[in-house]
């Protein structure tokens, strides 16, 4: 079994078991001491246990994860002949997709509100909300003196500036820098085998973390659910079928009906991976044979985008931000949330492209507005059905920035863009070359 199946049936039966043990607690059907005994010793302890080690798993990963992937990235803006105003075009269109992405999805948030109404009264106490600094102070302290110290407190802003001027140094270092790269990809490649590791106790931490929200918060808890799991899900919407169309054809004058059609098996495969990375070969594959982008663009654009261009990962932690800041009582102000815009806008060119990655990118979002951590525990039940979702958003902002960089470069063939028996005729034979790649 897949682990998508594996976590759906985790939060399928952490929901149950969680209004189960709600329904028992309430109506003391078994009994003062049967539900005494489902409540200390299975809600607030077993499940309580394996929730929080769970979580505290997850912060394990940050400030590594953060780190090396950055680096890697910041090296790989600098590498070959693709350099310069290129690279300039494809990370400004990058990061300003996603700051758009996460500005959306803070509006939609705070218009619909899908945590208002539901307080959690446990622990709040220890989240009492810590004044905005001046955004003067915000930026000032984005620049480390001790990148040491920054990782010790797991300060992400610096550690993603550091990160960045580390990964632009070592792309300029000639020999040592090719060796010192090497080693960061290398180690890149050993902390993703460690999400995957993590990953493959993400059921069982679903389980105990809905098992334990919903016996606490009851029927209540599916309802909110159901709305930010509707609102994420709309952001996404809207900005692939909105937003994207409306920067392609303001910036390339290309027809975006055209590229959505294209790019569909590439989506479809993005969908059904929930991988950005994985999805790499097909993605480049269909925007060069396509599209008609010249391989010189795609090659550079297309695994830049898989590691820097997260705008559904940047929609989803703008809408958790606000459910569980709304869900907490907890009112972040201004400053708050432009913070978020800040932090997950840079914070994408660190998220790898694999599945579940963005809870713990989420996890630094909400460390750094002082919001718990124990909220993710609430959205982690749908977060894989989401992850799916915006998975195929970002490979689709991908394929929109390859193709509105490739018309400005002149290295795009119009006639393979327009031409829809080319289409036609490859529809067949490359979705049996993606399937067996």
């Amino acid at each position: 079994m897949g682990l998508t199946k594996k976590i759906v049936l985790a939060m399928v039966a952490g929901i149950a078991v969680g209004l189960l043990f709600n329904f028992l607690n309430t109506s003391q059907i078994l009994g003062a001491g049967v539900s005494g005994f489902i409540n200390n010793y299975l809600t607030t302890g077993l499940f309580d246990i394996v929730g929080r080690i769970f979580i505290a798993s997850l912060k394990l990963m940050v400030v590594p994860l953060v780190l090396v992937s950055l680096v890697c990235g910041a090296c790989a803006l600098s590498e070959g002949s693709r350099v310069g105003i290129l690279a300039s075009k494809t990370l400004l269109l990058y990061l300003c997709t996603t700051a758009v992405a996460i500005s959306l999805a803070l509006l939609l948030a705070l218009v619909i509100q899908p945590g208002a109404g539901m307080e959690v009264m446990a622990g709040d106490a220890s989240f009492e909300p810590k004044p905005s600094p001046p955004l003067s102070e915000v930026l000032i302290n984005i620049f480390p003196t001790n990148p040491v110290d920054a990782m010790a407190k797991g300060n992400m802003l610096q550690i993603i500036v550091f990160a960045l001027l580390m990964g632009y140094a070592i792309s300029r270092s000639g020999k040592p820098g090719q060796r010192i790269a090497g080693f960061f990809n290398d180690l890149n490649e050993v902390i993703m085998r460690m999400v995957g590791v993590l990953m493959v106790f993400a059921p069982y931490g679903v389980f105990a973390l809905l098992a334990n929200k919903i016996a606490q918060l009851g029927l209540d808890a599916i309802v909110q659910l159901m709305k930010y799991f509707l609102v994420v899900l709309a952001a996404l919407l809207i900005h692939a079928l909105g937003v994207y169309p409306l920067l392609l054809k303001l910036l390339s004058g290309l027809n975006p009906i055209q590229l959505l059609k294209k790019m569909r098996p590439a989506m479809v495969f993005a969908f059904s991976t929930a991988s950005s990375a994985a999805t790499i070969p097909v993605t480049l594959s269909t925007v060069e044979k396509r599209l008609g982008v010249d391989n010189k663009v795609a090659s550079f654009t297309i695994p830049l985008g898989a590691t820097i261009n997260m705008d559904g990962t940047a929609i989803m932690q703008g809408v958790a931000t606000v459910f569980i800041s709304q869900l907490y009582g907890i009112d972040i102000g201004l400053m708050g949330y432009l913070t978020v815009i800040l932090t997950a806008t840079l914070a994408s060119v660190g998220t790898a492209g694999v599945p579940g990655v963005g809870l713990i990118m989420l996890a630094m979002v909400l460390q750094q507005v002082g919001l718990p951590l124990e909220g993710i525990a609430i959205v982690m039940g749908v977060d894989r059905l989401l992850d799916m979702v915006r998975t195929a958003v970002n490979i689709t902002g991908d394929s929109v920035v390859t193709a509105i960089v490739a018309k400005s470069e002149g290295a795009m063939d119009l006639e393979t863009f327009n031409d829809d028996t080319y289409h036609s005729v490859m529809n067949d034979g490359e979705r049996n070359t993606s399937a067996a790649g």
